[in-house]
């Protein structure tokens, strides 16, 4: 299943086709870390994107396990496809909230009908602009940068604050301690920086 963020426009849930699949296409990088399109395999590694109890270890970048995602069936689930997922992908739109379980969270008991460690994660709100003149013509676009007009909207998004963890960033596993890792040492377009190599392997 997929989940799929909520994008909203002065208040108003995107319609438009073509903008709505171009901001779900956005890296988490430039939508304040709430995914577009969320991949959920109960099973698989997922990590907290932000603070939800800092004092219980629940923190952005915390590794967790999903367990089960608890949602309102909608019709738009239905209608919803993407060219870029499986013809069979049961896309999700209206998630309440999900199961992750969490092995190194500092809760001392259980919550109520949840096993140990079992932690629910509910829906998140974050707001980020994005630029429209990625969806413009050319010229268009030229003539918008030379009248210095500004073409970025404010975008809200409703989202579920995970992300899947079969790979992270240099940058996301500062901290953690992980048993096994495959570490690829190619070095990103620009300067080589020492850093890059020095982390990982730290």
């Amino acid at each position: 299943m997929v989940c799929v963020a909520q994008d909203y426009f002065q208040g108003k849930i995107i319609d438009d086709l073509r903008l709505r699949k171009t901001i779900l296409e956005l890296p988490d990088n430039k939508t304040e870390h709430l995914p577009g399109y969320l991949p959920l395999v109960p099973g698989m590694p997922v990590l907290l994107t932000e603070n939800v109890a800092t004092e219980l270890g629940l923190s952005n970048g915390t590794r967790g396990i999903f367990h089960q995602l608890v949602y309102e069936e909608s019709s738009a689930d239905i209608q919803f496809q993407d060219k870029n997922f499986p013809t069979n992908t049961k896309f999700i739109t209206q998630p309440k909230y999900a199961l992750v379980e969490f092995p190194n969270c500092k809760l001392d008991s259980e919550l109520a009908e949840l096993q140990a460690k079992i932690i629910p994660i509910t829906i998140s709100e974050q707001t980020f602009l994005f630029d429209v003149k990625e969806l413009l013509a050319e010229n268009v676009a030229k003539a918008a940068k030379f009248n210095k007009k500004t073409t970025k909207i404010s975008i809200k998004r409703k989202a579920l604050p995970l992300i899947p963890a079969y790979s992270m960033t240099t940058h996301k596993s500062q901290g953690q301690t992980l048993g096994k890792i495959i570490i690829d040492l190619v070095m990103p377009p620009g300067p080589v920086e020492v850093a890059s190599v020095y982390v990982p392997l730290s």
